[in-house]
């Protein structure tokens, strides 16, 4: 059984017990979140949403906080003295499926 779970404007699909690493968002390490936008659930039959399935929701304990690894990014303009370099590490939660209901 999984579902397809909108969370914070990304979709990601959540088996039972898989991990995701889902942007960065405020929760204590451990704690329990609900997600209710869910907009297909698979199982014996599916059901999909229009947009969000009808009392369905995703459980998850939070695991940890990570972030990638960094990417560099660098803009010139040949010619012109424009040199500029920027560096940039997403945060992530990473949590951990453990029911999906509906």
């Amino acid at each position: 059984m999984y579902a397809v779970v909108e969370i914070y404007g990304k979709q990601y699909r959540a088996d039972v017990g898989s991990t995701l690493s889902v942007d960065r968002f405020d929760a204590e390490k451990g704690s329990s979140v609900t997600f209710d936008k869910v907009l297909l659930v698979s199982g014996d039959s599916v059901k999909v949403g229009a947009p969000y399935v009808a009392g369905a929701s995703v459980k998850a304990i939070v695991q940890d906080e990570i972030k990638a690894d960094k990417v560099i990014v660098f803009k010139y303009k040949p010619k012109k003295d424009y040199r500029v370099t920027q560096g940039h590490r997403q945060k992530y939660t990473v949590i951990k499926v453990e029911e999906i209901v509906g």
